[in-house]
C-alpha cells in the first residue's frame, strides 16, 4: 500500500503568508480595493483558515499596521537614525538611502504608512489610532536622538521635538510627491530644504520666524 502524505499543519506559517498578501495588497491597491477572496486566493487559503487568524477584514488590516508597518517604520526609519552618530546624521542617511533604493527599483508606491493615513484615518477610530501612535513612536525616536546629542554638547538651538515633527513631515511629504511624480529625486530636494531650515545659518534662523508665525 502506497504510503499516505503527511498532512502538514503550520498555523503561524499560514499566518504570515496571509499578512504578507494583505500588506502587499494594501500597498499596492489600497485597503477598499483588496477585497477579502482575492487576498485569500493570493494566500492559498480557505475563508476558514482565514478568519480562524482574523475574523474581520479590518482585523486583518489592524495586524498589517501593528505588526508590519510598524516594523517597516522601525527598520527603515528608527534603528539607522538611534544608531548614527548624530540625530541629523541618521536623518539625511536614511533619506538617501531610500531615495536610491527606489532610484535602483524603479518606481515610487509611496510610504506604507502614509498609503495606508491617507486612506484610513477617516474611516475608523481604530485605524486612525494604531496609524497615530506608529507616527508618535517615530517622532519620539528622533527627539530622543537629538536629546542625546545635547548631552555630548551639541544641538544646543534646536528644539527635539519641532525638529522631530520637522524631519518627520518632510519625508512623508516627499514620499507623496515622489509617488505622484514617480521621481525618488525629490526626496533629496525636501532632505535638502529640510537642512536648511532646521540649521543654524541666518537665513534659516529667517525661514524659522516664518515657520513659527
Amino acid at each position: 500500500m502506497a504510503s499516505r502524505k503527511k498532512r502538514t499543519n503550520d498555523p503561524d506559517g499560514m499566518r504570515r503568508r496571509v499578512l504578507d498578501v494583505a500588506e502587499g495588497s494594501f500597498q499596492a491597491r489600497g485597503y477598499h480595493a483588496s477585497s477579502l477572496g482575492d487576498l485569500m486566493a493570493a494566500a492559498g487559503v480557505t475563508g476558514g483558515a482565514l478568519h480562524h487568524h482574523f475574523p474581520t477584514k479590518k482585523a486583518l488590516a489592524l495586524a498589517v499596521i501593528e505588526e508590519r508597518v510598524a516594523a517597516a517604520v522601525q527598520e527603515t526609519w528608527i534603528d539607522p537614525v538611534l544608531a548614527a552618530p548624530t540625530a541629523r546624521q541618521g536623518v539625511r542617511a536614511v533619506f538617501e538611502a531610500v531615495a536610491a533604493e527606489l532610484e535602483q527599483q524603479g518606481y515610487v508606491r509611496g510610504c506604507p504608512l502614509n498609503n495606508l493615513a491617507h486612506e484610513l484615518s477617516l474611516a475608523d477610530d481604530d485605524f486612525r489610532s494604531a496609524l497615530a501612535g506608529i507616527f508618535a513612536g517615530w517622532r519620539q525616536a528622533i527627539a530622543d536622538k537629538i536629546r542625546a546629542d545635547q548631552l555630548d554638547g551639541r544641538e544646543g538651538g534646536t528644539d527635539p521635538d519641532r525638529f522631530a515633527a520637522l524631519a518627520v513631515a518632510a519625508y512623508s511629504g516627499a514620499m507623496s510627491m515622489a509617488k505622484t511624480s514617480q521621481d525618488a529625486g525629490v526626496l533629496r530636494e525636501c532632505l535638502r530644504g529640510l537642512e536648511e531650515l532646521s540649521s543654524g545659518g541666518p537665513a534659516a534662523r529667517r525661514r524659522r520666524r516664518v515657520l513659527l508665525r
